[in-house]
């Protein structure tokens, strides 16, 4: 009987030693341990940061570019594109002049003037 216990004493402690190498605490009950003190960290999607700077640096492109060449011809551009084939009628699509271009545009505008 003894020889049981001292070997499950034995694979238990052996059991603690690989966790512990692996990271892993253990906390008593009752008692504040370490994830009392640490707030565990949320799950964020890393999908919409990149998302967003794509964006932003689209929106900023369109806008000085809508500055830079004025808004007559840029407007003129963007519906040869939209009347060409392939891809020229997806950049078209893409690069017309929405309501966030024309502010940023009259933003830089502002900034520079």
């Amino acid at each position: 009987m003894a020889g049981q216990d001292l070997s499950e004493f034995y694979a238990r402690l052996a059991r603690i030693e690989d966790a512990r190498a692996k990271g892993h605490g253990f906390e008593a009950d009752g008692t504040l341990g370490r994830s009392y003190y640490t707030k565990p960290s949320r799950k964020r999607s890393r999908l919409i940061g990149p998302l967003l700077v794509i964006l932003a640096c689209g929106t900023g492109l369109k806008a000085s570019m809508y500055y830079q060449i004025g808004s007559a011809s840029y407007l003129d551009r963007v519906e040869r594109m939209r009347e060409s084939e392939g891809f020229a009628r997806l950049g078209g699509f893409l690069m017309q002049a929405d309501p966030v271009t024309v502010q940023t545009s009259a933003l830089i505008d502002r900034l520079l003037h």
